[in-house]
Protein backbone atom coordinates (compact mmCIF):
# COMPACT_ATOMS: atom_id res chain seq x y z
CA UNK A 1 0.00 0.00 0.00
CA UNK A 2 2.93 2.80 0.78
CA UNK A 3 4.74 1.99 -2.57
CA UNK A 4 1.49 2.63 -4.07
CA UNK A 5 0.71 5.73 -2.19
CA UNK A 6 4.78 6.69 -2.98
CA UNK A 7 3.60 5.98 -6.87
CA UNK A 8 0.81 8.15 -7.18
CA UNK A 9 2.62 10.95 -5.62
CA UNK A 10 5.57 10.35 -8.20
CA UNK A 11 2.81 10.55 -10.68
CA UNK A 12 1.35 13.48 -9.52
CA UNK A 13 4.90 15.23 -9.17
CA UNK A 14 5.28 14.27 -13.38
CA UNK A 15 2.12 15.56 -14.15
CA UNK A 16 2.44 18.41 -12.32
CA UNK A 17 5.58 19.16 -13.85
CA UNK A 18 4.13 19.03 -17.57
CA UNK A 19 1.19 21.35 -16.69
CA UNK A 20 4.36 23.76 -15.60
CA UNK A 21 5.91 23.17 -18.87
CA UNK A 22 8.63 25.14 -17.12
CA UNK A 23 8.99 22.20 -14.28
CA UNK A 24 12.78 21.24 -15.47
CA UNK A 25 12.71 22.81 -19.16
CA UNK A 26 14.21 25.92 -20.08
CA UNK A 27 12.43 28.68 -21.05
CA UNK A 28 11.86 29.61 -25.07
CA UNK A 29 13.09 33.12 -26.01
CA UNK A 30 9.45 33.78 -26.17
CA UNK A 31 8.45 32.67 -22.58
CA UNK A 32 11.78 35.26 -21.58
CA UNK A 33 9.96 38.09 -23.70
CA UNK A 34 6.73 37.43 -22.28
CA UNK A 35 8.89 37.66 -18.51
CA UNK A 36 10.27 41.42 -19.36
CA UNK A 37 6.66 42.22 -21.22
CA UNK A 38 4.98 41.56 -17.54
CA UNK A 39 6.55 43.93 -15.88
CA UNK A 40 5.66 46.72 -18.72
CA UNK A 41 2.63 49.38 -19.35
CA UNK A 42 0.81 49.33 -22.46
CA UNK A 43 2.84 52.83 -23.54
CA UNK A 44 6.01 50.89 -23.06
CA UNK A 45 5.19 47.73 -25.21
CA UNK A 46 3.50 50.09 -27.90
CA UNK A 47 7.04 50.83 -28.35
CA UNK A 48 8.78 47.29 -28.52
CA UNK A 49 5.82 46.62 -30.96
CA UNK A 50 7.17 49.58 -32.93
CA UNK A 51 10.58 48.46 -32.85
CA UNK A 52 9.87 44.76 -33.74
CA UNK A 53 7.26 45.21 -36.16
CA UNK A 54 6.68 48.18 -38.04
CA UNK A 55 6.30 48.01 -41.71
CA UNK A 56 6.06 43.54 -41.65
CA UNK A 57 2.87 41.59 -41.58
CA UNK A 58 1.12 40.27 -37.93
CA UNK A 59 -0.68 37.26 -38.06
CA UNK A 60 -3.42 36.31 -35.60
CA UNK A 61 -6.04 33.62 -35.64
CA UNK A 62 -9.41 33.47 -33.32
CA UNK A 63 -12.73 31.94 -32.59
CA UNK A 64 -14.02 35.77 -33.27
CA UNK A 65 -13.44 37.51 -36.20
CA UNK A 66 -13.38 41.02 -34.20
CA UNK A 67 -9.75 40.32 -33.36
CA UNK A 68 -9.38 41.90 -37.37
CA UNK A 69 -11.43 44.79 -36.61
CA UNK A 70 -9.57 45.31 -33.47
CA UNK A 71 -5.86 45.48 -35.26
CA UNK A 72 -6.41 48.89 -37.01
CA UNK A 73 -7.41 50.94 -34.05
CA UNK A 74 -4.11 48.99 -32.18
CA UNK A 75 -2.26 50.22 -35.18
CA UNK A 76 -3.53 54.01 -34.62
CA UNK A 77 -2.59 53.48 -31.15
CA UNK A 78 1.12 52.63 -31.88
CA UNK A 79 1.37 55.63 -34.34
CA UNK A 80 0.20 57.92 -31.04
CA UNK A 81 2.49 56.43 -29.00
CA UNK A 82 5.68 56.49 -32.07
CA UNK A 83 4.49 60.25 -32.30
CA UNK A 84 4.75 60.91 -28.82
CA UNK A 85 7.94 59.51 -28.99
CA UNK A 86 9.60 61.81 -31.92
CA UNK A 87 9.35 58.49 -33.79
CA UNK A 88 7.57 58.02 -37.54
CA UNK A 89 5.12 56.09 -38.72
CA UNK A 90 3.93 52.95 -37.63
CA UNK A 91 2.38 50.39 -40.45
CA UNK A 92 1.19 46.95 -40.01
CA UNK A 93 -0.31 44.71 -42.35
CA UNK A 94 -2.86 42.55 -40.52
CA UNK A 95 -3.69 39.51 -41.03
CA UNK A 96 -6.17 37.78 -39.03
CA UNK A 97 -8.23 34.03 -39.66
CA UNK A 98 -10.89 32.70 -37.86
CA UNK A 99 -11.06 29.10 -39.18
CA UNK A 100 -14.53 27.12 -38.57
CA UNK A 101 -15.61 23.91 -36.85
CA UNK A 102 -13.13 24.18 -34.05
CA UNK A 103 -10.71 23.21 -36.24
CA UNK A 104 -8.50 26.76 -34.37
CA UNK A 105 -6.57 24.23 -32.23
CA UNK A 106 -5.32 21.64 -35.04
CA UNK A 107 -4.18 24.80 -37.04
CA UNK A 108 -2.12 25.84 -33.89
CA UNK A 109 -0.69 22.66 -33.68
CA UNK A 110 0.50 22.45 -36.82
CA UNK A 111 2.20 25.76 -36.61
CA UNK A 112 3.85 24.68 -33.25
CA UNK A 113 5.97 22.43 -35.19
CA UNK A 114 7.56 25.05 -37.30
CA UNK A 115 10.46 26.65 -35.53
CA UNK A 116 9.05 29.69 -36.17
CA UNK A 117 5.19 29.95 -36.54
CA UNK A 118 2.65 31.76 -38.84
CA UNK A 119 0.39 32.83 -36.01
CA UNK A 120 1.90 35.16 -33.37
CA UNK A 121 -0.97 35.30 -30.50
CA UNK A 122 -4.42 33.68 -30.50
CA UNK A 123 -8.08 34.47 -29.01
CA UNK A 124 -9.40 31.57 -28.51
CA UNK A 125 -12.35 29.20 -25.92
CA UNK A 126 -12.81 26.05 -25.09
CA UNK A 127 -10.67 26.27 -21.95
CA UNK A 128 -10.61 22.36 -21.68
CA UNK A 129 -8.95 21.57 -24.70
CA UNK A 130 -6.89 24.89 -24.25
CA UNK A 131 -6.08 23.04 -20.58
CA UNK A 132 -4.73 19.49 -22.05
CA UNK A 133 -3.73 20.54 -25.56
CA UNK A 134 -2.50 23.81 -25.91
CA UNK A 135 -1.18 24.82 -22.13
CA UNK A 136 0.66 21.30 -21.19
CA UNK A 137 2.14 20.92 -24.58
CA UNK A 138 3.70 23.74 -24.25
CA UNK A 139 2.40 25.19 -27.53
CA UNK A 140 1.06 28.51 -26.01
CA UNK A 141 2.16 30.83 -23.48
CA UNK A 142 0.56 32.95 -20.93
CA UNK A 143 1.08 36.88 -20.85
CA UNK A 144 -0.25 38.62 -17.85
CA UNK A 145 -0.01 42.54 -18.74
CA UNK A 146 0.80 44.99 -15.98
CA UNK A 147 -1.86 47.12 -16.40
CA UNK A 148 -4.16 44.73 -16.39
CA UNK A 149 -2.92 42.69 -13.15
CA UNK A 150 -2.76 46.03 -11.29
CA UNK A 151 -6.42 46.94 -12.01
CA UNK A 152 -7.34 43.71 -10.99
CA UNK A 153 -5.27 44.05 -7.65
CA UNK A 154 -2.63 41.54 -8.62
CA UNK A 155 0.59 40.76 -10.42
CA UNK A 156 1.53 38.43 -13.27
CA UNK A 157 2.95 36.32 -10.56
CA UNK A 158 0.29 35.55 -8.14
CA UNK A 159 -2.60 35.50 -10.51
CA UNK A 160 -3.09 31.69 -11.75
CA UNK A 161 -5.53 31.78 -14.69
CA UNK A 162 -5.58 32.22 -18.39
CA UNK A 163 -5.96 35.68 -19.53
CA UNK A 164 -9.29 36.26 -20.33
CA UNK A 165 -10.48 39.11 -22.85
CA UNK A 166 -14.18 38.50 -22.11
CA UNK A 167 -16.68 36.23 -20.28
CA UNK A 168 -19.71 35.97 -22.64
CA UNK A 169 -23.40 34.45 -21.48
CA UNK A 170 -25.63 32.19 -23.62
CA UNK A 171 -29.04 32.69 -21.88
CA UNK A 172 -32.29 30.46 -21.76
CA UNK A 173 -34.88 32.69 -24.03
CA UNK A 174 -38.05 31.36 -24.62
CA UNK A 175 -40.93 32.74 -27.23
CA UNK A 176 -43.50 35.32 -24.89
CA UNK A 177 -46.25 35.28 -27.47
CA UNK A 178 -48.04 32.19 -25.92
CA UNK A 179 -49.06 31.54 -22.70
CA UNK A 180 -45.96 29.50 -21.41
CA UNK A 181 -43.52 30.82 -19.26
CA UNK A 182 -40.11 29.35 -17.90
CA UNK A 183 -39.79 30.10 -13.95
CA UNK A 184 -37.32 27.32 -12.86
CA UNK A 185 -34.58 26.03 -14.70
CA UNK A 186 -36.03 22.00 -14.55
CA UNK A 187 -38.63 23.76 -17.14
CA UNK A 188 -36.33 23.51 -19.95
CA UNK A 189 -36.11 20.06 -19.44
CA UNK A 190 -39.58 19.04 -18.88
CA UNK A 191 -41.18 15.93 -20.61
CA UNK A 192 -42.30 17.55 -24.17
CA UNK A 193 -39.92 20.19 -24.03
CA UNK A 194 -36.98 20.32 -27.25
CA UNK A 195 -35.12 23.62 -26.67
CA UNK A 196 -33.11 24.55 -29.40
CA UNK A 197 -29.31 24.19 -28.76
CA UNK A 198 -25.73 24.32 -31.34
CA UNK A 199 -24.84 20.58 -30.49
CA UNK A 200 -22.42 19.52 -28.33
CA UNK A 201 -20.09 18.01 -30.80
CA UNK A 202 -20.32 21.05 -33.20
CA UNK A 203 -19.37 23.67 -30.42
CA UNK A 204 -17.37 22.24 -27.22
CA UNK A 205 -18.15 24.99 -24.93
CA UNK A 206 -21.43 23.83 -24.64
CA UNK A 207 -20.36 20.23 -23.70
CA UNK A 208 -17.84 22.17 -21.25
CA UNK A 209 -21.40 23.75 -20.17
CA UNK A 210 -22.81 20.38 -19.12
CA UNK A 211 -19.19 19.48 -17.27
CA UNK A 212 -19.54 22.19 -15.50
CA UNK A 213 -23.19 21.03 -13.99
CA UNK A 214 -21.14 18.15 -12.03
CA UNK A 215 -19.27 20.98 -9.98
CA UNK A 216 -20.80 20.79 -6.25
CA UNK A 217 -22.06 24.53 -6.77
CA UNK A 218 -23.85 24.21 -9.64
CA UNK A 219 -25.48 20.41 -8.97
CA UNK A 220 -26.17 22.36 -5.59
CA UNK A 221 -28.21 25.13 -7.79
CA UNK A 222 -29.66 22.14 -9.49
CA UNK A 223 -31.05 20.49 -6.47
CA UNK A 224 -32.13 23.94 -4.57
CA UNK A 225 -34.36 24.40 -7.77
CA UNK A 226 -35.50 20.59 -7.55
CA UNK A 227 -36.63 21.60 -3.95
CA UNK A 228 -38.95 24.46 -5.82
CA UNK A 229 -40.42 22.21 -8.16
CA UNK A 230 -44.45 20.92 -7.60
CA UNK A 231 -45.08 17.35 -7.37
CA UNK A 232 -45.56 16.43 -10.96
CA UNK A 233 -42.90 17.74 -12.11
CA UNK A 234 -40.73 16.31 -9.24
CA UNK A 235 -41.94 12.91 -10.07
CA UNK A 236 -41.10 13.22 -13.50
CA UNK A 237 -37.30 14.48 -12.55
CA UNK A 238 -37.13 11.61 -10.17
CA UNK A 239 -37.50 8.98 -12.61
CA UNK A 240 -34.05 10.43 -14.09
CA UNK A 241 -32.24 10.97 -10.79
CA UNK A 242 -33.01 7.23 -10.06
CA UNK A 243 -31.87 5.89 -13.29
CA UNK A 244 -28.25 8.43 -13.00
CA UNK A 245 -27.98 7.83 -9.21
CA UNK A 246 -25.35 4.90 -9.18
CA UNK A 247 -23.47 6.50 -12.09
CA UNK A 248 -23.11 9.79 -9.95
CA UNK A 249 -21.69 7.27 -7.11
CA UNK A 250 -19.05 5.30 -9.38
CA UNK A 251 -18.18 9.40 -10.66
CA UNK A 252 -17.25 10.10 -7.29
CA UNK A 253 -19.68 13.17 -7.96
CA UNK A 254 -20.71 15.58 -4.53
CA UNK A 255 -24.16 14.65 -2.99
CA UNK A 256 -26.06 16.34 -5.48
CA UNK A 257 -24.33 14.83 -8.21
CA UNK A 258 -27.19 12.93 -9.16
CA UNK A 259 -29.27 16.12 -10.04
CA UNK A 260 -26.42 17.38 -12.05
CA UNK A 261 -26.82 13.87 -13.78
CA UNK A 262 -30.37 13.79 -14.17
CA UNK A 263 -30.66 17.31 -15.65
CA UNK A 264 -27.75 16.51 -18.46
CA UNK A 265 -29.30 12.96 -18.86
CA UNK A 266 -33.01 15.02 -19.65
CA UNK A 267 -31.21 17.81 -21.65
CA UNK A 268 -29.03 15.70 -24.16
CA UNK A 269 -32.11 13.81 -24.41
CA UNK A 270 -34.73 16.08 -25.48
CA UNK A 271 -32.64 19.25 -26.73
CA UNK A 272 -32.63 19.86 -30.94
CA UNK A 273 -29.79 20.20 -32.25
CA UNK A 274 -29.20 23.66 -34.30
CA UNK A 275 -25.80 24.52 -36.28
CA UNK A 276 -25.62 28.35 -35.43
CA UNK A 277 -27.06 30.41 -32.33
CA UNK A 278 -27.99 33.62 -35.70
CA UNK A 279 -30.43 30.95 -36.70
CA UNK A 280 -31.42 29.89 -33.07
CA UNK A 281 -31.80 33.46 -32.27
CA UNK A 282 -34.11 34.18 -35.81
CA UNK A 283 -36.72 31.53 -35.20
CA UNK A 284 -37.39 32.50 -31.35
CA UNK A 285 -38.38 36.13 -31.83
CA UNK A 286 -40.97 35.39 -34.82
CA UNK A 287 -44.34 35.09 -33.57
CA UNK A 288 -44.59 32.02 -35.49
CA UNK A 289 -42.19 30.16 -33.17
CA UNK A 290 -45.06 30.38 -29.92
CA UNK A 291 -44.15 28.59 -26.94
CA UNK A 292 -40.37 27.42 -28.00
CA UNK A 293 -37.20 28.54 -26.43
CA UNK A 294 -33.40 28.16 -26.74
CA UNK A 295 -29.98 28.60 -24.85
CA UNK A 296 -27.79 30.99 -26.92
CA UNK A 297 -25.65 33.89 -27.15
CA UNK A 298 -27.41 36.80 -25.78
CA UNK A 299 -25.78 39.51 -28.20
CA UNK A 300 -27.84 37.67 -31.04
CA UNK A 301 -30.46 39.90 -30.60
CA UNK A 302 -28.14 42.74 -31.45
CA UNK A 303 -29.29 41.87 -34.96
CA UNK A 304 -32.89 41.27 -34.89
CA UNK A 305 -34.43 43.50 -37.44
CA UNK A 306 -37.98 44.56 -36.42
CA UNK A 307 -40.82 43.25 -38.84
CA UNK A 308 -44.49 42.50 -38.54
CA UNK A 309 -43.88 38.87 -37.34
CA UNK A 310 -40.28 39.81 -35.96
CA UNK A 311 -39.71 41.47 -32.54
CA UNK A 312 -37.25 41.94 -29.55
CA UNK A 313 -40.49 41.95 -27.46
CA UNK A 314 -41.23 38.74 -29.33
CA UNK A 315 -38.81 36.52 -26.40
CA UNK A 316 -37.92 36.80 -23.08
CA UNK A 317 -34.67 36.13 -20.78
CA UNK A 318 -35.83 33.38 -18.87
CA UNK A 319 -33.85 34.57 -15.35
CA UNK A 320 -34.57 38.28 -15.76
CA UNK A 321 -38.26 37.49 -14.86
CA UNK A 322 -39.42 37.55 -11.43
CA UNK A 323 -39.22 33.91 -9.14
CA UNK A 324 -36.99 32.21 -11.10
CA UNK A 325 -35.24 29.64 -9.85
CA UNK A 326 -31.57 28.18 -10.99
CA UNK A 327 -28.97 29.45 -13.21
CA UNK A 328 -30.04 30.97 -16.49
CA UNK A 329 -27.52 30.04 -18.88
CA UNK A 330 -23.52 29.72 -19.12
CA UNK A 331 -21.07 30.94 -19.22
CA UNK A 332 -17.45 31.26 -21.52
CA UNK A 333 -14.27 32.87 -21.95
CA UNK A 334 -12.23 34.42 -24.68
CA UNK A 335 -8.93 33.79 -23.55
CA UNK A 336 -5.57 35.39 -25.14
CA UNK A 337 -2.13 33.51 -25.23
CA UNK A 338 1.17 34.21 -27.08
CA UNK A 339 1.89 31.52 -29.20
CA UNK A 340 5.81 29.59 -28.07
CA UNK A 341 7.10 29.89 -31.53
CA UNK A 342 5.91 33.45 -32.40
CA UNK A 343 7.05 35.49 -35.02
CA UNK A 344 6.31 38.89 -33.38
CA UNK A 345 5.91 38.28 -29.60
CA UNK A 346 6.57 41.69 -28.67
CA UNK A 347 3.49 42.96 -30.70
CA UNK A 348 1.82 40.18 -29.81
CA UNK A 349 1.94 40.93 -25.52
CA UNK A 350 1.51 44.74 -27.15
CA UNK A 351 -1.72 43.82 -29.03
CA UNK A 352 -3.10 41.64 -26.52
CA UNK A 353 -2.48 44.48 -23.48
CA UNK A 354 -4.09 46.97 -26.19
CA UNK A 355 -7.14 44.84 -26.03
CA UNK A 356 -7.60 43.90 -22.18
CA UNK A 357 -6.25 47.41 -21.00
CA UNK A 358 -8.22 50.25 -22.72
CA UNK A 359 -11.88 50.58 -23.87
CA UNK A 360 -11.18 50.94 -27.31
CA UNK A 361 -9.10 48.06 -27.80
CA UNK A 362 -12.34 46.21 -26.30
CA UNK A 363 -14.52 48.13 -28.58
CA UNK A 364 -15.06 45.38 -31.11
CA UNK A 365 -16.65 43.27 -28.67
CA UNK A 366 -17.89 45.52 -26.51
CA UNK A 367 -20.25 47.46 -28.68
CA UNK A 368 -22.70 44.37 -27.66
CA UNK A 369 -24.55 43.27 -25.10
CA UNK A 370 -23.60 39.96 -23.14
CA UNK A 371 -19.78 40.22 -23.71
CA UNK A 372 -17.85 41.79 -20.47
CA UNK A 373 -13.80 42.82 -20.07
CA UNK A 374 -11.86 41.11 -17.71
CA UNK A 375 -10.52 44.26 -16.41
CA UNK A 376 -12.79 46.51 -14.10
CA UNK A 377 -11.12 49.63 -15.47
CA UNK A 378 -12.51 48.26 -18.71
CA UNK A 379 -15.43 47.45 -18.02
CA UNK A 380 -16.38 50.37 -16.15
CA UNK A 381 -15.49 52.12 -19.40
CA UNK A 382 -17.30 50.56 -21.83
CA UNK A 383 -20.61 50.86 -19.73
CA UNK A 384 -20.02 54.34 -19.60
CA UNK A 385 -19.44 54.35 -23.90
CA UNK A 386 -22.61 52.49 -24.23
CA UNK A 387 -25.23 53.76 -21.74
CA UNK A 388 -27.89 51.63 -24.28
CA UNK A 389 -27.02 48.38 -22.64
CA UNK A 390 -28.32 49.63 -19.43
CA UNK A 391 -31.46 51.12 -21.10
CA UNK A 392 -32.74 48.77 -23.75
CA UNK A 393 -32.61 51.36 -26.79
CA UNK A 394 -31.90 50.13 -29.47
CA UNK A 395 -33.01 52.36 -33.00
CA UNK A 396 -35.12 54.85 -31.20
CA UNK A 397 -37.07 52.47 -29.13
CA UNK A 398 -36.68 50.50 -25.93
CA UNK A 399 -36.79 46.69 -25.25
CA UNK A 400 -36.92 45.21 -22.19
CA UNK A 401 -34.88 41.89 -23.40
CA UNK A 402 -32.03 44.08 -23.92
CA UNK A 403 -31.21 45.60 -20.57
CA UNK A 404 -28.63 43.57 -19.78
CA UNK A 405 -27.93 43.71 -16.32
CA UNK A 406 -24.22 43.46 -16.59
CA UNK A 407 -21.28 40.76 -15.15
CA UNK A 408 -21.64 41.15 -11.71
CA UNK A 409 -25.71 40.42 -11.62
CA UNK A 410 -24.87 37.60 -14.06
CA UNK A 411 -22.30 36.19 -12.59
CA UNK A 412 -23.69 34.12 -9.86
CA UNK A 413 -26.69 33.33 -12.35
CA UNK A 414 -24.46 30.99 -15.24
CA UNK A 415 -22.55 28.00 -14.98
CA UNK A 416 -19.15 29.59 -15.92
CA UNK A 417 -16.12 27.52 -17.57
CA UNK A 418 -13.27 26.38 -15.80
CA UNK A 419 -10.53 24.84 -17.53
CA UNK A 420 -8.91 23.02 -14.93
CA UNK A 421 -12.50 21.21 -14.01
CA UNK A 422 -13.86 20.83 -17.63
CA UNK A 423 -10.43 18.76 -18.48
CA UNK A 424 -10.63 17.06 -14.99
CA UNK A 425 -14.09 15.11 -16.24
CA UNK A 426 -13.86 15.28 -19.54
CA UNK A 427 -12.90 11.67 -19.80
CA UNK A 428 -15.12 10.46 -17.09
CA UNK A 429 -18.45 12.21 -17.24
CA UNK A 430 -17.21 13.12 -21.01
CA UNK A 431 -17.85 9.11 -21.98
CA UNK A 432 -21.08 8.88 -19.98
CA UNK A 433 -22.27 11.79 -21.81
CA UNK A 434 -21.04 10.50 -25.17
CA UNK A 435 -23.65 6.90 -24.25
CA UNK A 436 -26.38 9.00 -23.72
CA UNK A 437 -29.24 8.78 -27.06
CA UNK A 438 -29.21 12.53 -28.72
CA UNK A 439 -33.04 13.50 -29.12
CA UNK A 440 -33.71 12.68 -33.22
CA UNK A 441 -30.80 10.12 -33.64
Amino acid sequence: MKRLIALALSLIMVFSCLALVSCGKKKSEVQKIIDQAQTMTLEELALKAYEESNGKKFSGVGNSSRGATALPFFVEYVNEIAKKNGKGEYTLEADWQQPKNNTIFEMLDTDAKKSQGQFSMTLIQDGNQIESKMVQTGILDRFIPKDWAEANGTTAEKYKGYLALQTLNKVFMYNCTGDKTYDNVWDFVAEGEHGLFMDIDSEVVGRNFLYMLTKDEYAKSLKEAYDALGATEKAYVDKAVSAVEAKATELKLGENGKYALAWIKLWVESYSAQTDDGPICNMLVDKSAKDQFGLLVYSKLRSVTESDSVSKNNVKVAAYEDGYKGFGGYGYCHYLFVTDNSPLPWTACAFIAYMTCTQKGFEAWGKDIGGYSSNPAVAKANDEAHPDHKTGEKDGKTYDVLKDRGFDWWESRLAIEDPEYCAKVAYTVGRWIDSLKKYGK
